[in-house]
């Protein structure tokens, strides 16, 4: 149950575009409600409302590790709350006297037609420009990939982002924003920004605290597309920004997370890369680059969700969760926080403080499938993930998961249990796969039928298995 209004609201310090701000403002409010109805920038569109569109992508920039981050994130779900002490670019913030180097881009290959999105794609590829990453044209379509255009056809655009990723290519290994800064494809304000928010945190050190917190809150990007009306005056508990929930680290052989890493931070993670080298695949099959941004790993699982990708992702790597009230901590494992449908083994002012799993062997492969009505960036109908661990031809371990085929995120008990110790033939998968059906209990919706979604797991299973082990008979396998 949420309370209203709480007594002392904390007063939010950010500086937007090149302005410095100090709000009292409920720190719930939506930054895109702030910067059109507060802020008169109207260049931020009302789209969506669900992080979907892209039209009211702003970009936010904050100090890492001494270093300023820009990301793209969509200002419909990002709260106030999350914003402090960080740097707010809108479109208004990257005008010049002239179109900007981004602008004539667009304006040269009509990449504009109705014109709704086209801020939504200027402030993307402007994130784009001042990513740390070596510029390519691959990632400038990657930067505009939640960004969605009515008008255009995209061809329009695409031409637009090959002209600034040539552009781009001109930076060599020179910093980002010196290089945007010096080639006017970014105002001069930008080179004093980091000073300026060393001086702003300075000011105070810590994220925003509430007297009685009535709802944590991570990224959001849940939350407020569920209940955006609830969230505006609530007490939040706001874990986003604590330090202590942050990170990925290695600690013996166990992969310790902070609770409220992102999913970019997952994918940039060195550990996690050098352990599951498909994952760019993977992460391309969930969500956009500003949802990304924004979502928390420990977000995803406490929300619930069926079908949430990363909490069937980690079923498959048997993780374990530290859960904390501020003053005591438990720890559970994945599998069993779910007691029913949006049923949690969690109590009253309990948070997730850290997920953690061994890492996996040499012997140990991995895989995560996903089919949706959008081959990205879109909810999953079915998806599921594998981990199995071989000794010689023999299965020495397996940990099967599955979303969408049952009230919560499943690991799928018998079907592991089954695999293991035996000799891995095409026979064996089909056994596997009639055990997996047996386990599940999947409805009919929007998403497909209950029977569909059957043959679907059936079919994801056999998906694993080809990616994983090739030397697979693969015509025995699609005739199963």
């Amino acid at each position: 149950m949420l309370t209203l209004l709480p007594t002392k609201v904390p007063l939010i310090q950010f500086i937007l575009n090149n302005k410095e701000i100090n709000t009292a403002l409920p720190p719930g409010m939506l930054l895109l409600d702030f910067v059109r109805y507060h802020q008169n920038l109207m260049g931020t569109k009302i789209g969506c409302r669900e992080g979907d569109c892209g039209a009211c992508t702003v970009l936010v920039g904050e100090l890492i590790n001494d270093e300023l981050v820009y990301r793209s994130m969509t200002s419909c779900l990002l709260p106030l709350g999350n914003v402090h002490h960080k740097h707010i670019v809108t479109v208004e913030g990257i005008n010049m006297q002239d179109l900007n180097p981004i602008q004539q881009c667009m304006s040269d290959e009509g990449a504009s037609q109705c014109g709704f999105c086209t801020p939504g794609f200027v402030v993307s590829l402007a994130g784009f420009c001042l990513s740390r990453e070596q510029p390519s044209y691959e990632k400038a379509i990657a930067s505009i990939d939640g960004n969605i255009c009515r008008c255009t056809g995209y061809k329009s655009i695409e031409r637009a982002a090959a002209n600034l990723a040539g552009l781009m290519a001109e930076r060599k290994n020179r910093h980002a924003i010196d290089f945007v800064v010096e080639r006017k494809i970014l105002p001069d304000y930008f080179k004093e920004m980091k000073q300026r928010l060393v001086a702003i945190k300075s000011n105070n050190n810590g994220v925003l605290e509430s007297r009685d917190i009535y709802k944590y809150l991570g990224g959001g990007t849940d939350l407020y597309v569920q209940q955006p009306e609830n969230m505006l005056n609530a007490d939040i508990g706001f874990l986003y920004d604590k330090v202590n929930l942050k990170g990925i680290k290695k600690v013996g052989n166990r992969c310790c997370i902070g609770a409220s890493a992102t999913v970019t931070d997952l994918i940039e993670s060195e550990i996690i890369r050098s352990h599951f080298p498909e994952i760019p695949g993977f992460i391309k099959l969930v969500s956009s680059t500003p949802i990304r941004n924004m979502a928390t790993l420990a977000g995803n699982f406490i929300n619930a969700s069926p079908i949430g990708d990363f909490t069937i992702f980690f079923l498959a790597l048997d993780a374990q969760l530290v859960l904390s009230d501020g003053a005591n901590e438990r720890e559970i494992q994945l599998r069993n926080l779910y007691k029913g449908y949006k049923i949690l083994d969690k109590r009253p002012g309990e948070f997730i403080k850290q997920i953690f799993f061994e890492l996996p062997s040499k012997d140990t492969f991995f895989n995560f499938e996903k089919v949706s009505k959008r081959t990205h960036l879109d909810i999953a109908g079915v998806n599921t993930a594998i981990s199995i661990t071989m000794k010689d031809k023999e299965i020495h371990s397996t940990s099967l998961s599955a979303g969408g085929v049952g009230p919560i995120p499943l690991y799928l008990f018998r079907a592991s249990d089954f695999l293991k110790g035996k000799i891995l033939t095409e026979a064996i998968i089909f056994e596997t796969i009639e055990i997996a059906k047996a386990e599940i209990s999947p409805i009919s919706d929007a998403r497909g039928s209950k029977g569909y979604k059957s043959l679907l797991l059936g079919q994801l299973i056999k998906a694993h298995f080809l990616a994983l082990f090739p030397a697979l008979n693969v015509e025995k396998m699609l005739n199963y």
